[in-house]
């Protein structure tokens, strides 16, 4: 009961996580390089990034799983050096890999890292209970883990880190692998957490609803769950080289990208390539996205049709269209060679 006290006093902190210069290194790898990182209350952050960007190693830093080589990390008010157990108490972590009891059931994987922090019968079942209700898993209780669908088992690790009331959740990746249809419904439950937060018990419900919002920090290589963030941190080679609102991020290429479409595409492509106010083309399925320097557009539309014609090329549309994360993120990567 002491760690529910000690949390409930500190929910009028606005800043749940604060990070300053974080390094960790690995012998000659500096998997994080200089991370700053500052969540609020109520908040879902996004760390964005290819495999090695130092998504995962940024994680486990946070919940304290890996020490750093340099920096301060303090969660919901707490140093994370000095108040290990006391910063902990404030998260729930997902991490990559499906880390249930598979010969368990779903109940009994809850109630086993549920009474490891510390939670009695009488706190851990009716919780479990309301935690099982929310994620879609209470008719299935009583099923062994190992018999549950990816997806199942993905709300199953949600479920087990939310059950001793996380002010913090912590996930890294836990969309990969999964179809598209999981992808969106784990992102449901995700905003629903944030925005509906489990109540503990029906004469608190009004008060825990208004004070008591999850933070999220969701690691991912997806850039259409970045834009559901919000706010982004951009990571390349252990560093955050861009965050902001996944629409601001946009908004710094308004005008600058170019849908082409037509035929041959490597022709359009290759000719889209040799123009000089052109600094990018990416395939986007059937289609090209052409990123083009400040001011330049019109000229692009303009000079880019007879170019293609020229080389033999077929142009069905060439239009502005207005930018996709993964177009910010390509540029944004560019520009920060290391």
């Amino acid at each position: 009961m002491k760690s529910n006290v000690l949390t409930s006093e500190r929910f009028h902190v606005q800043t749940l996580v604060s990070a300053t210069n974080l390094h960790k290194h690995f012998g000659n790898t500096h998997a994080v390089n200089g991370v700053d990182l500052n969540i609020k209350s109520g908040e879902i952050y996004g760390l964005v990034g290819s495999d090695g960007a130092g998504k995962t190693t940024t994680m486990r830093l946070l919940v304290g799983a890996l020490l750093p080589t340099q920096g301060e990390i303090t969660i919901c008010g707490y140093d994370l050096h000095k108040q290990v157990e006391l910063a902990r108490s404030t998260i729930g972590y997902l991490s990559q890999r499906f880390s249930m009891y598979e010969d368990l059931t779903v109940l009994e994987n809850i109630r086993f890292f549920a009474e490891i922090r510390g939670l009695s019968s009488t706190e851990w079942l009716p919780r479990s209970m309301e935690i099982l209700e929310f994620v879609g898993l209470d008719k299935f209780k009583d099923r062994r883990a190992g018999q549950l669908s990816g997806g199942m088992k993905q709300k199953l690790g949600l479920a087990s880190a939310l059950v001793t009331r996380p002010r913090l959740l912590l996930l890294d990746e836990p969309t990969t692998g999964v179809d598209p249809v999981t992808r969106q419904d784990f992102w449901q439950l995700v905003i629903k957490l944030v925005s509906q937060p489990i109540a503990h018990n029906t004469e608190n419900a009004t008060r825990n609803t208004q004070q008591e919002g999850v933070s999220v920090i969701i690691s991912t290589p997806y850039m259409d769950e970045a834009s559901r963030c919000h706010r982004v941190g951009f990571m390349k080679a252990g560093k955050i080289i861009a965050e902001d609102t996944p629409s601001n991020l946009r908004a710094r290429f308004n005008n600058r990208v170019l849908e082409l479409r037509g035929s041959p595409i490597n022709k359009l492509r290759h000719v889209a390539h040799q123009d000089e106010d052109v600094e990018d083309v990416a395939a986007f399925g059937d289609k090209l996205h052409v990123r083009v320097r400040e001011g330049k557009s019109d000229l692009i539309l303009k000079r880019l049709p007879d170019e293609i014609k020229s080389a033999g090329g077929t142009l069905t549309d060439l239009r502005i269209i207005p930018p996709a994360l993964e177009d910010v993120f390509i540029a944004l990567s560019e520009s920060h060679h290391d």
